[in-house]
């Protein structure tokens, strides 16, 4: 088996399961057994952003995989970035229950995350000593 698919199936794939199931299963739990007062909506967005990052951590390690940067990623850079998804899904679905969510809002917070992500490589590729 090649090193990358097991790097995959030891690391990210346990994780990956769990962080949905507790997500989604949260979230059921909490759409059907609370009522929406101030600690519910709150514990509706905490596992909201679980329950998206737990799904968009193949994708983002299969993308970065797919599209290799210099200095290659880390465990944790794959984390931050499966996490970036999670947030914006849980501000978008924040933004919508106060009815000021559009599509071009949408696109500008995308586009803010993404903003910040290339922000933290390209300082993370600043300080990059290949010689450690």
């Amino acid at each position: 088996m090649k090193t990358g698919t097991q790097k995959f199936l030891n690391t990210f794939l346990p994780l990956s399961l769990v962080l949905t199931i507790l997500g989604w299963g949260g979230l059921f739990l909490v759409l059907r057994a609370t009522v929406p007062t101030l600690g519910p909506r709150w514990l509706f967005f905490f596992l909201g952003v679980i329950a998206l990052t737990g799904p968009a951590l193949p994708i983002v390690y299969f993308l970065n995989k797919r599209f290799p940067s210099d200095p290659p990623v880390e465990g944790m850079v794959i984390l931050r970035q499966a996490m970036w998804v999670g947030v914006f899904g849980s501000t978008v679905a924040w933004l919508q229950l106060g009815r000021v969510l559009t599509p071009v809002m949408a696109l500008i917070l995308a586009g803010v995350f993404a903003l910040i992500e290339f922000l933290l490589r390209l300082f993370e590729r600043s300080r990059w000593n290949p010689n450690r």
